[in-house]
């Protein structure tokens, strides 16, 4: 989606200031809301790109001033009141009011939390053969959907080379909406920055990003 997320190659922001002995966490509720957003994911409320998903429909002002856990707050916020795991009365009440909605992996304890953090698996089986091998040239399908893209904006229309493949993988823009894995080859592809930016850009600098096989087309 065209959102205020996709910052890749904007300008105006400032500089990134990397902050010294950057602790893990600068607060006890972020960690509670990874905690949350973790557990209700391994218990089989949404996915992980349904959830990168009501991220990016923060409005642009609320994603803009928000702090990175409080975008994860106000997320998961809209996915339980949308997926009817909460409601404004529990919300109001600071506890359920009501029953809660059953989860399809239902409760787990304390000796699942090791599984829980380790990050899932992606690949899967190859519905076709790749279309694409290194070296060739393709160009980001110049596309603009409604809902959860993994392809940034600023490389669409843009001509860039295949350096690698790397299988096949869960397709983020229908597991995000909950329509299937529908699994797609990956590739990284290798932008020059004149390409991406023109005359003015560095020369010497080259671009890569990872992207699905339905984002490219040849050039």
């Amino acid at each position: 989606m065209n959102g205020v997320h996709d910052m890749g190659g904007m300008d105006g922001f400032g500089k990134v200031e990397p902050e010294p002995n950057e602790p893990m966490f600068h607060a006890a509720w972020e960690a509670r809301v990874m905690a949350m957003v973790r557990a209700m994911g391994a218990a089989g409320a949404y996915n992980i790109d349904t959830s990168r998903f009501y991220r990016e429909m923060l409005r642009p002002d609320v994603y803009l001033g928000s702090s990175y856990y409080k975008k994860w707050f106000l997320g998961l916020e809209d996915l339980l009141f949308d997926k009817g795991f909460i409601s404004a009365e529990d919300v109001a009440a600071g506890h359920a009011v009501q029953p809660p909605k059953p989860l399809k992996r239902g409760k787990f304890g304390i000796d699942d939390v090791e599984r829980v953090m380790v990050r899932g698996k992606f690949g899967r089986a190859a519905p076709a053969p790749a279309k694409f091998k290194p070296g060739d040239r393709v160009r980001a399908r110049n596309i603009h959907p409604a809902t959860h893209t993994r392809l940034p904006r600023y490389v669409r229309g843009h001509v860039g080379v295949i350096e690698r493949d790397h299988g096949c993988h869960v397709f983020p823009d229908t597991a995000a909406t909950e329509s299937g894995e529908n699994p797609q080859w990956l590739y990284t592809v290798v932008f020059d920055s004149v390409e991406l930016w023109g005359p003015d850009a560095d020369p010497t600098l080259k671009i890569s990003i990872d992207a699905f096989e339905p984002y490219l087309e040849r050039a």
